[in-house]
């Protein structure tokens, strides 16, 4: 694909805080004219006849631009570094396997035939129920280049969800294996396929199945990955050139709302705004060697695991297992037998680490230059135990805030862009993106003050559409707060431009007529040395309005007790004022968290007023809400 916008393309300064307030500044004065110049670093089969245009709720990006996100992650540098490693797999068993970028585009490319032969052409979903492993990230890869569209579904979750989301995104090839790990353990995911394929309103096209233990028998109704691969045989294995809105992938919301939405990310915006991301906020470049620790089932692992390395040209980690599997310092023992460069990992890995005293010592990262976290707040008490007790600050740790919906990350602590780090915070806008804090009618709150975060303008990699629901994408996303992208989360804009978020929107505590995030209080139980992690939300109170309803997991070598629990009571009243009524502490071994590692508060809210949780099908643990609300019984009680 060859380049048709070198004349967009403007020198930025050298040095690179320099280069990010030059940004800044240019998106600020013309963000249709920052962003055409983002797109045209990247090569385009046709330029676009507009940058940007808007139809109510909705809008498309570098309209009638045509492109191909895996062509540009894969074919290109196919051509400029074959030999250069694309892809080190490894997994929690020792298995190991690496790809150059000349190999990984011959399996592309085998596998995009092979699709074409099954019947799978462009427009049409199809839906991977694997781990992350070379072959589903192949076969994302080839979905996208042949204009399929490719719908992952997190390879934990049970049937009832997979069924969900085939029915939903209309798939009608499904690709799975037979088994992955977990801690050790085989989780047979050919008994859940089974079970998913029960429930589903018509039977599919094909279920293709990875065999990775060949003396299993095949399931009724699966075809033998070899023999899907056989099928590929005379048929083209070229790519599609995609109009820049045309859709690249859907992707479920993780679940902490009751009914997850499936996104839509498209090949022309989604694909600047990655590539701006890995630019701007993680300094990604082709000497990397990248480890996104997510999983593929999220926004994260599409983004930062597959497409953003690759459009970079740098090497891409993908691990298959648990971070604290075989040996609780895994993830460090990787790091330095890899040399990793660049760590993208969550604040609940960073919390598990902490908990289980993995430090790090005793080996190498002495190639490791940056570690970035996302997915929840990175507390401040996890920060600096992360980058002083561990790196004694010779690595940055930089936060950094985004959702499935904006696809890259719209605010963040851009890695050498001369910004000090404040612990707590996700960072300041990143270029391109106009923020503001508003109160429930929309007005714009000043510096410091907490309220709703909210965007007043698309960024290219923010979805345009819900698949088969437009109507709720502009009714949940632009119909809260007139004109602007209704973010969902509660936060304050300090005077720097520095954003704090607390929570989501509809989890805040209100004590008394003062708004107190969730993630505040649970930051401030978290300053405790005892406490591994805390989970928080508000529970009715006839005099105050609400208090806090506190549940708490313990460090090894702490107990529950009395003692303990004033303790912390003591803790959160210095951490936030008297304003911080704790109503009660519950102690528990685990919160109810996504698999993606969110703690689900809707789940702890319904526990305490005794409520149906809603959809729990994306709970890593169920046993965990029925501890949770054995807690709240012996409490009641």
């Amino acid at each position: 694909m060859t380049s048709t916008t070198s004349d967009l393309i403007t020198p930025l300064p050298d040095d690179p805080a320099e280069a990010l307030r030059h940004r800044l500044d240019w998106a600020r004065r013309d963000p249709e004219g920052y962003w055409a110049f983002v797109a045209g670093q990247l090569p385009w089969a046709k330029p676009w006849e507009r940058v940007f245009e808007r139809d109510g709720a909705s809008f498309r990006w570098f309209v009638g631009g045509r492109t191909n996100i895996a062509v540009n992650a894969v074919d290109r540098h196919a051509d400029e570094r074959p030999d250069q490693l694309a892809l080190r797999y490894r997994n929690e068993r020792g298995d190991a396997r690496d790809l150059t970028y000349r190999e990984l585009h011959e399996l592309v490319r085998r596998y995009s035939a092979a699709l074409r032969g099954l019947g799978v052409n462009r427009g049409d979903r199809i839906t991977i129920y694997l781990p992350p492993c070379v072959e589903s990230i192949a076969l994302m890869l080839a979905a996208t280049r042949i204009g399929a569209i490719h719908s992952v579904v997190f390879a934990g979750f049970g049937s009832g969800a997979l069924a969900d989301r085939i029915a939903a995104s209309g798939s009608r090839w499904l690709f799975t294996a037979d088994f992955t790990w977990r801690k050790g353990k085989p989780i047979d995911l050919a008994a859940l396929v089974a079970d998913a394929l029960d429930h589903l309103p018509e039977p599919l096209e094909a279920v293709v199945t990875l065999r990775r233990d060949p003396s299993r028998p095949l399931r009724t109704r699966a075809l033998d990955w070899d023999a899907w691969l056989a099928r590929g045989e005379g048929q083209s294995d070229a790519p599609e050139v995609m109009e820049a809105n045309e859709p690249a992938f859907i992707l479920a919301t993780s679940g902490t709302t009751a009914r997850p939405k499936l996104v839509v990310h498209n090949h022309g915006g989604y694909q600047v705004g990655v590539h701006h991301g890995g630019q701007v906020c993680y300094g990604l470049e082709p000497s990397d060697t990248w480890w996104t620790t997510s999983d593929i089932g999220w926004i994260v692992g599409h983004s930062y695991m597959v497409y953003g390395p690759l459009l970079a040209g740098a090497t891409t980690v993908v691990y298959e297992g648990a971070l604290d599997h075989p040996h609780p310092d895994q993830i460090w023992r990787l790091a330095a037998e890899l040399g990793v460069t660049g760590l993208f990992t969550s604040p609940t890995a960073v919390r598990l680490l902490m908990r289980l005293g993995a430090d790090g010592s005793g080996h190498d990262l002495s190639r490791l230059r940056r570690v970035v976290c996302a997915g929840e707040v990175l507390n401040p008490a996890a920060y600096r135990w992360l980058a002083e007790d561990v790196f004694a600050g010779r690595v940055p740790v930089l936060d950094n805030m985004w959702q499935t919906e904006t696809g890259a990350p719209i605010f963040g602590n851009p890695w050498r862009g001369g910004l000090e780090v404040r612990p707590g915070s996700a960072g300041i806008a990143l270029p391109g993106v106009d923020p503001a804090v508003v109160d429930q009618d929309g007005r714009p709150l000043p510096p410091g003050e907490p309220g709703i975060a909210v965007l007043r303008a698309p960024v290219p990699s923010l979805t345009a559409t819900l698949w088969g629901e437009p109507e709720r994408y502009a009714n949940d996303y632009w119909g809260r707060v007139p004109g602007a992208y209704y973010v969902g989360d509660a936060a304050r804009i300090d005077a720097d431009g520095y954003v704090w978020f607390t929570g989501r929107a509809d989890e805040v505590i209100k004590i008394a007529a003062h708004r107190i995030g969730t993630i505040e209080v649970e930051s401030a139980l978290l300053t405790h040395p005892a406490v591994g992690e805390a989970g928080v939300t508000g529970r009715p109170d006839e005099l105050r309005g609400e208090v806090i309803s506190a549940f708490v997991t313990l460090k090894p070598g702490y107990e529950p007790s009395p003692r303990l629990e004033e303790e912390l009571r003591a803790t959160v009243r210095r951490e936030l004022g008297p304003v911080a009524v704790i109503g009660e502490i519950r102690f528990v071994s685990s919160l109810p968290k996504t698999r993606s590692g969110k703690v689900m508060r809707r789940v702890l809210k319904a526990v305490v007023l005794g409520t149906p949780p809603g959809d729990v099908t994306t709970l890593e643990d169920e046993a965990s809400v029925e501890e949770a609300t054995r807690a709240w019984r012996e409490l009641s009680g």
